[in-house]
């Protein structure tokens, strides 16, 4: 492994240096920043390209490269598709019509399972300050298309919210989307940073969402995360706020008292939070790559995830095998079904249509459908 871990409690992120890219000194991001890390050296840079150079020879670890934070312009698209229902030869897996942006790169708490560690080549955690262009590039996409309802969510390569007590990205997007009638914002995190958003006027436009899972698996392959207890005091607080709220059990991972433990867990979101202030739950076994699998080997090697029995599917990632992972779904499905009587949403998540169908025991929705069902409740279309 890299380094030691605390598992008792979320580790607040803390940079030793900033590397502040010219284009965006004055950005509201970077003033947010600066203001809220006094003290910390920041070295103004022209590009990222020296320092990638740099990582590529120098090769540091996972851990010590986070401790650099890069604020940086995102000199591409911000918004695209989520790449859960992309088609690897014929296998496609169910989509949900979901989009992303990203606002960051990388994460500086330590799941073992994270895709992140295999995914990505800079070493660095980046968060692209060009907010305008951002929220320009939404407008266009969101205006064009006023009669269609999106799901956007900012955490695919990035957690959520983990880094917005540091740069306040939360509020500006939350204010952008509360103007918008046919747009809903996921925010998906393992922290309990939601004080930024608390008190705001987001018109239920924006969903809060937590990946959860039980707090054996928590405490053993969820480092530096906020506990169970704390998300979902975070999600009581956001609840307490007017925001609809989220989660996804995912991954599930198969281990002897499973069944115990994810019931126990379904059954206190259900006791802490009301049914109707739940917009969905998704769920999603346990998956990895080759590559990810060797690098959980390397950096986790007393986890036992990586050396689970898996089987390589026809997405290309090993998997628990289907019966295994149909069972998984069925029995929390189930359980969600019996505490919510029936009122919450429920879907899987890059999962095959042939254990989709299993699990649902229906047809499977086209993705425009699954997508606009799950934002029906919040968005108004023209």
């Amino acid at each position: 492994m890299d380094s030691c871990y605390d598992l008792a409690f979320m580790s607040s992120y803390r940079p030793d240096r900033i590397y502040l890219e010219r284009t965006v000194r004055d950005s509201p991001i970077t003033r947010t920043v600066l203001e809220r890390l006094p003290g910390t050296p920041v070295l103004e840079i022209d590009s990222t390209e020296r320092l990638l150079a740099r990582a590529r020879t120098t090769s540091p670890t996972i851990p010590r490269g986070k401790r650099s934070l890069i604020l940086s312009r995102h000199q591409g698209r911000f918004f695209k598709p989520c790449p859960a229902g992309e088609v690897r030869g014929q296998a496609r897996n169910v989509c949900c019509n979901f989009f992303v942006i990203n606002y960051a790169s990388n994460c500086h708490m330590e799941c073992s399972y994270c895709y992140l560690q295999a995914y990505l080549n800079f070493p660095h955690l980046v968060v692209y300050a060009n907010l305008e262009e951002l929220l320009d590039e939404l407008d266009q996409v969101l205006s064009a298309a006023p009669q269609t309802g999106f799901r956007i969510g900012t955490g695919e390569l990035a957690d959520s919210l983990a880094l917005d007590p540091l740069t306040g990205y939360g509020r500006h997007l939350v204010k952008f989307f509360a103007g918008r009638d046919n747009a809903v914002l996921e925010f998906k995190t393992k922290s309990d940073c939601v004080d930024g958003l608390l008190g705001l006027d987001h018109r239920r436009h924006t969903v809060v969402s937590w990946s959860m899972n039980t707090r054996f698996v928590q405490q053993s392959e969820e480092h530096k995360t906020a506990s169970i207890d704390r998300r979902l005091a975070a999600a009581e607080a956001s609840v307490a706020s007017g925001y609809p709220v989220a989660f996804h059990l995912d991954p599930l991972i198969h281990y002897p008292d499973w069944e115990r433990d994810y019931g126990a867990l379904i059954s206190e979101i259900f006791d802490r939070l009301p049914a109707t202030s739940i917009a969905y739950i998704s769920l999603g076994a346990l998956r990895m790559t080759h590559h990810l699998q060797r690098v959980m080997r390397r950096r986790f090697s007393s986890s036992p995830l990586a050396l689970g029995e898996v089987v390589p599917c026809e997405d290309g990632k090993l998997r628990y095998v289907k019966p295994i992972r149909t069972r998984l779904y069925q029995h929390l499905l189930g359980r969600i079904r019996e505490c919510s009587g029936n009122q919450t949403k429920v879907y899987a998540c890059m999962e095959r249509p042939e254990v989709w169908t299993r699990v649902f025991r229906g047809p499977i929705p086209s993705e425009e459908a699954l997508g606009r069902g799950l934002v029906s409740d919040l968005v108004t279309l023209q």
